[in-house]
């Protein structure tokens, strides 16, 4: 999330540097120089002038040195009230230590005794200049150079001599080397030491920093040492400043030691991309002899908001800016409720536990906001974010606009790292990380860990989150368990390492690595995978997977669909219940219906083993290969296709394509004691039929076989047997008894023959 670091630095920096300039150089001087002088003036002129003068002068000296002189061009005091004139004066004040060469000038003065008031007739100006180098120069000797004039044009001033007051009730016009600016209005209380600019101040810098300051009222105070102003307003190019109430606290010398603005306190920022602040209170703290900035004091419902292509809002109780050197910005300390909130228009933050739009390019508009009871920023060069630590518990809300749902990821503690354009680059969270996803309609997504690290896109969103240690993920149903788990919103594929598991409504997973899709459910786990099905129950009409105990698999990878629940394990696959096994290169699982499919190949084919059982109870294993073998358990067929060979103690089938019916798990355990799933029942084979026993040979296109009368049926291609004791014998059905060794030969139906042939083995 980007921060206008460098423009809160601006801010506080102006407005330091321009309230100082203009308390010290204009109102504080000119609050004591033009009370001095109007305190000497009438005095001067009320008491001693006492007639008609042409071209005179008045001075006053101490220790050798002038403290001020007044000269006019014509002076005239009257009879009548004792009322007194001075034309075309101008009246010189250097101090009693010299230090000052300040001027007032004006056309017509005019004193009445009665009411003790000296008023100027017309336009006074006045020009205020330090001269610290007074002492060491002869009596009355003028600066130079000027030691930055300040100058004041004002009409209708009016001094009581009784009361030491003075006032202006016009507009009153200043102006020094860096600012000049105009007020309605002057009132200066002796008594209290206080100068009060009444109202319409307006006042334009143009050093160091150009800026234009107004307020409504301003009062400068000589005990405590302050300037108040009443709704001050400074503008300096796209910037604005302003609050209800601006206190300025002096030092001695009548430098700022500190800048107190109370009531509304707002920043204004307008340009490519406009930004506001506001607080209850601000106060600002200055040292050096250039009075820099050295801390900045927010308080009391502390905003900050921005616009452009990421608006943001950030809030607080409080923040504490801190700077260094020339204003240069150090840290930041926000407490009370630390809130920092980005709208982001695309690609924005994502989690392991966030369930994330399709792949199809759907909205994934989402918004994030980070909270905290207290968080640290760092400042390099005094502009550029470098990190930020959060202390207590810290919270991310990602909410997403169009899936109605929320994220929140927590930890003991969130540290920040920041990109060269101030917006979160990386984020590490521990301990106790902890991710909880919440969608209408769905239970919620949970994934915890001792620690995660979150990677931002220079664009803003998230481009991976990875957690580390104990993690453990619960998503409905699935839970997953791993050491390491990194999620990547481009592919929304959260990978797991460190002996990683997965568990699905019963179904577990381990692989060296396994990865979860986010946007359909689906799991891949690669390198030693094992997998097994456990939650089932018997099913007394299935037959070679109808038992209750757990089914196992085990491959070098496998692909588990979520929705419809079907897994395709490949490399090795090895599929068993109990003693019923089914080995292939690949195999495809259906864990509802308890079906599979298991590909191979001529060179690498599918194998499964069943049992046939005599009538005593004798079980006799069969292995069958083929290419292809589909089984489904509710209907006991097993279908295999291509090259199909199945080899029992004494006897070997082949055939192109062959069915295998299973005789039901109710029947095999009703039948015998010893009974057990996956006993044959029937087999029926197509094309290419070869029977082989060790003393004869059978073929023919299509084969029956019934195992509980472990009789072959052969038809088909005219079938035949052939035996190395009695030769070879034909027919249309030719039908014989492993046990016996009887064999039956029917003929056509135009012409039937049947032969009963016993052969010996």
């Amino acid at each position: 999330m980007p921060l206008p670091v460098s423009r809160l630095r601006r801010w506080f920096a102006a407005g330091a540097i321009l309230m100082v300039l203009m308390v010290a150089g204009m109102y504080l001087y000119a609050r004591w120089r033009v009370r001095n002088a109007l305190h000497d003036v009438p005095k001067k002129i009320g008491i001693e002038i006492q007639q008609t003068a042409e071209g005179f002068s008045i001075s006053k000296s101490d220790e050798g040195r002038t403290l001020f002189t007044v000269g006019a061009s014509k002076a005239v005091q009257f009879k009548q009230g004792g009322r007194a004139e001075l034309h075309d004066v101008k009246i010189v004040v250097y101090g009693k230590d010299a230090s000052r060469f300040d001027r007032i000038t004006g056309a017509d003065f005019e004193y009445d005794p009665a009411s003790g008031d000296v008023t100027a007739r017309g336009e006074v100006e006045i020009d205020l200049e330090a001269n610290p180098e007074g002492l060491h120069a002869a009596d009355q000797t003028a600066p130079q150079p000027a030691k930055n004039p300040i100058h004041i044009e004002a009409r209708g001033l009016v001094f009581n001599r009784t009361t030491g007051n003075a006032s202006v009730q016009g507009r009153v016009i200043f102006q020094t080397p860096q600012a000049s600016g105009s007020a309605v209005g002057i009132q200066y209380i002796s008594k209290s030491g206080t100068l009060s600019l009444l109202s319409e101040i307006s006042l334009d810098i143009s050093s160091p920093q150009e800026a234009h300051l107004t307020a409504s009222h301003a009062e400068i105070f000589k005990q405590p040492r302050q300037v108040v102003l009443n709704h001050p307003l400074m503008l300096r190019n796209e910037q604005q400043l302003r609050s209800d109430r601006a206190t300025f606290f002096l030092r001695p010398d009548n430098t700022v030691e500190r800048i107190l603005a109370e009531g509304n306190v707002e920043t204004e920022l307008h340009g490519t991309s406009d930004a506001r602040s506001r607080a209850d209170r601000a106060e600002l703290l200055l040292a050096g002899t250039r009075n820099f900035l050295q801390m900045a004091i927010l308080r009391g419902n502390v905003r900050l908001s921005s616009q452009g292509a990421q608006p943001a809002e950030a809030s607080a109780g409080s923040a504490t800016l801190r700077f260094a050197g020339k204003q240069i910005l150090q840290t930041v300390h926000a407490e009370g409720g630390v809130r920092l909130a980005q709208q982001k228009g695309s690609a924005s933050v994502v989690t392991a536990s966030v369930p994330s739009p399709s792949k199809t390019g759907a909205d994934d508009t989402q918004n994030l906001e980070l909270s905290a009871p207290v968080i640290d920023f760092f400042v390099k060069n005094g502009r550029l974010l470098q990190r930020a630590e959060t202390s207590g518990p810290p919270q991310i809300l990602i909410t997403q606009a169009n899936a109605h749902q929320k994220t929140v990821v927590t930890a003991g503690k969130f540290i920040f790292a920041f990109s060269d354009q101030n917006r979160l680059a990386n984020l590490h969270g521990a301990p106790d990380a902890k991710i909880i996803t919440s969608a209408t309609g769905q239970s919620d997504r949970l994934s915890t860990s001792q620690s995660l690290d979150v990677a931002f896109r220079p664009t803003g969103g998230v481009a991976s989150i990875t957690q580390a240690g104990s993690v453990a993920y619960v998503d409905g149903t699935r839970k997953a368990w791993g050491q390491r788990a990194t999620y990547t919103t481009a592919d929304q594929l959260l990978v797991l390492s460190g002996s990683p598991r997965v568990s699905d409504s019963g179904m577990t997973i381990t692989a060296q690595v396994i990865r979860l899709d986010r946007a359909t459910g689906d799991a891949t786990a690669e390198g030693g995978v094992k997998s097994t099905y456990s939650e089932l129950k018997a099913q007394p009409d299935g037959a070679l997977l109808a038992s209750a105990d757990p089914i196992h698999v085990t491959s070098r990878s496998v692909i588990a669909r979520r929705s419809p629940p079907v897994a395709i394990y490949s490399g090795n696959a090895r599929l068993w219940q109990n003693s019923n096994v089914v080995e292939s290169p690949s195999i495809q699982f259906d864990r509802d219906h308890r079906s599979l499919v298991a590909q191979g190949t001529d060179a690498h084919p599918v194998s499964t083993v069943l049992v046939q059982t005599d009538k005593a109870g004798k079980a006799t294993p069969a292995t069958i290969t083929s290419p292809r073998l589909a089984y489904n358990d509710s209907e006991r067929e097993i279908v295999l296709d291509g090259s199909v060979t199945a080899k029992g103690a004494d006897v070997t089938v082949t055939a192109r394509q062959m069915n295998i019916f299973l005789r039901s798990r109710a029947q095999t355990q009703s039948s015998s004691q010893g009974a057990m799933p996956g006993q044959l029942d029937r087999i029926v084979a197509d094309g290419n039929i070869v029977i082989a026993q060790p003393s004869r040979r059978a073929t023919g296109e299509r084969l029956e076989y019934l195992a509980a009368d472990d009789k072959f049926v052969l038809t088909g291609g005219s079938p035949s047997i052939f035996d190395a004791e009695h030769g070879k014998i034909t027919g249309d059905s030719l039908t014989f008894f492993r046990r016996d060794d009887r064999v039956l030969v029917e003929g056509r139906e135009t012409s039937p023959t049947t032969t009963r042939t016993q052969v010996a083995r």
